[in-house]
């Protein structure tokens, strides 16, 4: 065998495991151990952006023109579209009874005013803000004082609308701070758990994935979200994780996103220049989603996300 012809063959296996090894990955991403570097969950943040490697897969598998290195080069292309084609057609069904509208505005961001007035202009009857800062806390108060009738905060969140709070309390993440509360919102006679959260953030460095915190803070908000007993739950905030992500189970099994059910593509908030991940949510249940979108960036580092609803 020439040496040409050999390494011709390697090629192909080499197309030919790649392809089958992506397909493997994300198709059974759940069984992707997180005891190293919490890898699983690291690899579901960022699950669809693998999809970037297939048409080079294919590419290549089409120049070499071997029908099995193109079959199994198309192999991860099904299983992409088998997770996310349904993410892309536009599933909105326009405005609905009532809109909410969640922003991460970060702690940094010194364009209160303007960030506010873009918030306002979205007409949503629910706002929730997170990392407020103790400074802009009160800024955005004033601020939003004069949209808003009735209003509601608990450390570094906070709650804006214009139906009457019946409610309130804190939900205690162990953080030592609060960064999580629990209120019913009176709209036209009919209650809704309003939840708003921040997560902790998570990092990637030496250790991997490190996001221990958030874990346990997703477990703690979950077992709220489960004792829940009114109907109608809607759970907005910045949770630091995608909808993919293992860590945000215990959350995401209970409910539903409602980008996923009623937005057009994925979504992504996440960083607002060049968002790469949607970790910003609306999630729901007991209710009718009926549109959902990622608004334009302000001064902060995600961008905000709204949903409409149908009581």
């Amino acid at each position: 065998m020439s040496r040409s012809s050999w390494g011709a063959k390697v090629f192909s296996a080499t197309i030919i495991v790649v392809s089958a090894l992506l397909a493997a990955m994300m198709l059974g991403h759940r069984f992707i151990p997180n005891r190293w570097y919490n890898l699983g969950s690291l690899i579901e943040t960022f699950l669809p952006w693998f999809g970037l490697a297939i048409p080079v897969l294919v590419v290549l598998a089409a120049i070499r023109r071997k029908p099995i290195a193109i079959i199994v080069a198309l192999l991860p292309a099904l299983v992409w579209i088998k997770l996310y084609g349904g993410l892309l057609p536009d599933k909105s069904e326009g405005p609905g009874e009532f809109r909410v509208l969640a922003h991460n505005v970060n702690a940094d961001n010194v364009e209160i005013e303007a960030t506010a007035e873009a918030l306002v202009a979205e007409g949503a009857d629910v706002l929730a803000l997170v990392e407020l800062s103790s400074e802009q806390m009160g800024e955005y108060e004033r601020a939003l004082a004069g949209s808003y009738e009735y209003s509601v905060a608990y450390g570094t969140v906070a709650l804006w609308s214009h139906h009457p709070i019946a409610g309130s309390g804190e939900i205690d993440l162990e953080l030592g701070w609060e960064r999580a509360f629990r209120a019913v919102i009176d709209v036209e006679g009919l209650p809704v758990a309003v939840y708003v959260a921040h997560l902790p953030s998570v990092r990637v460095n030496a250790e991997g994935f490190t996001s221990d915190q958030r874990n346990l803070s997703a477990e703690l908000l979950g077992e709220a979200v489960a004792d829940e007993q009114l109907e109608r739950v809607v759970l907005l905030g910045d949770l630091n994780g995608t909808m993919q992500d293992r860590a945000l189970a215990p959350i995401t099994y209970q409910l539903e996103s409602a980008h996923a059910a009623a937005g057009q593509g994925f979504g992504f908030t996440w960083p607002a220049s060049n968002p790469l991940a949607r970790i910003d949510q609306v999630l729901y249940r007991g209710l009718e989603a009926t549109g959902s979108t990622v608004l334009d960036p302000t001064a902060s580092d995600h961008r905000p996300v709204e949903a409409d609803f149908d009581l």
